[in-house]
């Protein structure tokens, strides 16, 4: 399983499952992550903490313990 975490800087990933439960899943949908989205790896902060994507047009920042959340294709 591939996640949104182990992808490279400057890959395009389009999202195919996502993971966890209740108010933690439903935080990333409100986000804009959804089954069929196309992310954008933007950069990585230095501490590897967090990842900087482009999502539906705009940018966002999530935490490493999410990104492992949102399975990629």
């Amino acid at each position: 399983m591939n996640t949104l975490r182990q992808a490279k800087i400057g890959q395009t990933v389009k999202v195919k499952k996502l993971h966890g439960e209740g108010a933690v899943k439903r935080r990333i949908m409100d986000m804009g992550i959804t089954k069929g989205a196309e992310i954008y790896l933007r950069k990585v902060a230095p501490l590897g903490d967090p990842i900087e994507v482009t999502v539906r047009g705009y940018e966002l920042s999530i935490r490493k313990a999410d990104a492992d959340m949102i399975e990629i294709e």
